[in-house]
């Protein structure tokens, strides 16, 4: 969740007599840093042509040289290729974050490290999911006049339905109709030329990053976080060069719009900042549940008792969410058979989801006994997370009544509690979170946490999308790479291989006595 203690300022490090022998003066960009980051994603491209979500028949790599990493030993080296990469690119994030944590590093420098690390990966095959695929399939539904949240992309035939993951191929859309209509537009753009779709499709919802990026500052200055740290968490991480860009997911432009609209709504235009919103949840239904804080927001502007102001505001923020909502549904040419279709991830059970990993871990309990079938464990552990996620909601958003950046802040909370106590969770979707929660301030631990999670939730999937959770060998060597990765952040060496002097210590931007 976010945090709530600020970072205290690290030693600066500018005067030349303060500076270790050796230590280079502090530079905006850490060169060696942004090469070790994009020495990584060239690997992760490498690797992505053989084992990403690459085409079942594929016009580039199914045949010529490059078709070697597909098959056998190739595929082998290229797997080991895209972990290597990953590896390289969580050990120059670690390193960019103690440079922002040293103020060695600003805002700008994380920005050309995040672009040098984001280049290379917007022409890669899907990497850690099939996503796009799905995309590219429910838009040619709409485009060929079918219902995407009556029906699965499994009904055409081609190359697009072929590379949609079976478990999708029957399956309705679960997501807005503003999005069907983007994914309507680029094939309109691309024609039949799948890889051309990908890439389109990777660009189009880049421009959700961009916008973020460019409401940054503002968010950061009503809520009190720093600009390079919010940027290092939610631009330069691996979770968004690799899932979100690597992905790709239309989370990327979901976030973009979210915190575009809260910033308006912090800014004194809440109307505009609902209409944003609502964008945001005609591409995924999620960012819904960030409306009413904004309604409380618009209330505070307001004169009268709370609940005279809190009707004025209501009101015409339906009427704008109908009117938006309306106009998408229009435009795309679809119904709103989207409602029930929100259900079709809830195909998926792992324990990433904590009332998921809550009915499993019963499950095990109870068939150490009898013979028991999981399934209405699993149900009886969602349950519990329904109701409890829907508690926390009204809770954190009564508490939001004042209005003001506190409102964003628990819409931040309530954003990742939607995450972690949904029936299922998939990595990206704690992105939905950080958008907002990394302008505030943060705590060197709490950071150290996030890169922690991050690690963990990259290698839960292998590089081709297909779930890599039962693979306790591998979770285990993920989970041993996140510690290290944590503490790497706010300790120097944290496997003392290097020896270096205690005294030293104080240089880096690791905890210190009475530091947070």
């Amino acid at each position: 969740m976010p945090p709530t203690a600020p970072l205290e300022r690290a030693p600066d490090l500018s005067a030349d007599g303060d500076r270790p022998p050796g230590e280079r003066a502090p530079t905006s960009l850490p060169v060696r840093t942004v090469g070790l980051g994009l020495l990584g994603a060239l690997l992760l491209l490498t690797g992505s042509l053989g084992a990403g979500g690459t085409l079942t028949h594929d016009p580039v790599l199914g045949s010529g040289p490059l078709s070697v990493l597909r098959y056998g030993h190739g595929l082998t080296a290229a797997t080991a290729l895209v972990y290597t990469g990953f590896g390289l690119l969580v050990w120059a994030w670690v390193r960019l974050g103690r440079g922002v944590l040293a103020h060695l590093v600003d805002a700008r420098g994380v920005l050309l490290a995040a672009a040098a690390w984001i280049a290379p990966l917007l022409v890669a095959p899907p990497l850690f999911s099939r996503d796009v695929y799905s995309y590219l399939g429910q838009g040619l539904l709409a485009l060929h006049g079918m219902d995407p949240y009556g029906v699965g992309p499994g009904e055409l035939t081609g190359p697009i339905p072929e590379n949609v993951h079976p478990t999708w191929q029957n399956t309705p859309a679960p997501y807005g109709p503003l999005f069907i209509g983007i994914a309507k537009g680029v094939l309109l753009l691309a024609g039949h030329e799948l890889i051309t779709g990908i890439v389109l499709m990777r660009l189009m919802l880049l421009a959700g990053l961009l916008l973020l990026v460019c409401v940054l500052p503002g968010l950061v200055r009503h809520l009190g976080g720093s600009l390079p740290v919010a940027l290092w968490l939610s631009v330069a991480s691996p979770m968004t060069v690799i899932h979100l860009v690597g992905g790709p997911h239309n989370d990327m432009l979901m976030i973009g719009l979210l915190a575009a609209g809260a910033l308006l709504a912090l800014e004194g235009r809440p109307a505009a900042g609902v209409v944003l919103v609502s964008l945001a949840m005609a591409i995924k239904a999620t960012a819904g549940v960030a409306l009413p804080f904004l309604v409380w927001i618009w209330a505070a502007r307001l004169e009268g008792p709370l609940w005279r102001r809190f009707a004025r505001a209501v009101l015409p923020a339906l009427a704008l969410f109908a009117a938006v909502f309306g106009a998408c549904v229009l435009a795309a040419k679809v119904g709103f058979g989207w409602l029930p279709a929100l259900s079709a991830p809830g195909l998926i059970v792992n324990y990433l989801s904590l009332p998921t990993g809550l009915g499993q871990a019963l499950h095990i309990l109870v068939d150490l006994v009898v013979d028991a079938h999981p399934v209405p464990f699993v149900e009886f552990g969602r349950s519990v997370g329904s109701v409890a996620l829907a508690g926390l909601i009204a809770w954190q958003w009564w508490r939001a009544r004042d209005g003001g950046p506190d409102a964003v802040r628990r819409a931040a909370i309530v954003l990742c509690a939607a995450a972690l106590l949904s029936p299922t969770v998939l990595p990206w979707y704690l992105t939905w979170s950080v958008a907002l929660a990394c302008a505030l301030p943060w705590t060197r631990r709490g950071l150290s946490w996030v890169v922690g999670a991050t690690v963990v939730l990259v290698v839960a999937y292998y590089p081709d999308g297909e779930e890599a959770m039962d693979n306790f060998p591998l979770m285990a060597l993920g989970l041993a790479a996140a510690l290290l990765a944590a503490e790497s952040l706010v300790r120097f060496d944290p496997l003392g291989l290097r020896g270096e002097p205690a005294a030293e210590q104080r240089f880096l931007p690791a905890e210190r006595a009475g530091a947070r």
